[in-house]
């Protein structure tokens, strides 16, 4: 059983990453989408969300051997930067001609949307939940929201992919200045 703090940062960490996932398939989902569609991008976009997080921690793990407890500030500047990153592209005008469907295109968008994963998996292990139920909550949020993207998109339009990746990235850039505080703190 784990704490509330720890529920709560496993939570908050799930949702941030799906937020991203959601924006990525209300742009699938505003083209249309068949079920059998809808099932490889969410069997798509959660493996890559789920092995991201792995390697993230497996490589954290490491860094954490060599450079010691400044690691997991390393990870959690990861988080900042990369919710900082997603912020400015939110923002930036950009249209996407990659057929996110199938092949190529479904690959690509499954590793762009998961290298926040990446940057979270440096910081997971620090958090105080062990890791099966890290990755389970983040698997269920990105099924979730490829769900919720794809089957909404067509309503919410382009304008709500645009703030959901803004949110994602002001979610991650919150989540890591937290969990540097809380650590720094002793929380």
């Amino acid at each position: 059983m784990i704490g509330w703090g720890a529920a709560l940062a496993v939570v908050l960490v799930a949702c941030s990453l799906a937020l991203d996932v959601f924006a990525v398939c209300v742009g699938v989902g505003m083209r249309g989408a068949s079920t059998a569609l809808k099932v490889r991008i969410g069997a798509s976009f959660a493996t890559a969300e789920v092995a991201m997080v792995v390697i993230g921690a497996a490589l954290g793990s490491v860094l954490t051997r060599v450079v010691g407890p400044v690691a997991g500030y390393l990870g959690y500047a990861a988080l900042v930067g990369i919710g900082i990153y997603m912020i400015v592209e939110s923002v930036r005008d950009r249209e996407s001609s990659l057929d996110l469907s199938k092949g190529w295109g479904l690959f690509v968008a499954s590793l762009s949307i998961s290298l926040d994963s990446l940057g979270i998996g440096f910081s997971i292990l620090t958090i105080g939940a062990p890791m099966p139920v890290s990755l389970f909550a983040i698997a269920v949020a990105s099924v979730a929201a490829t769900t919720c993207g794809l089957a909404f998109g067509r309503a919410l339009g382009a304008r709500f992919e645009e703030a959901a990746e803004l949110w994602a990235g002001i979610v991650l850039v919150g989540t890591g200045v937290a969990f540097a505080a809380l650590r720094y703190f002793g929380a």
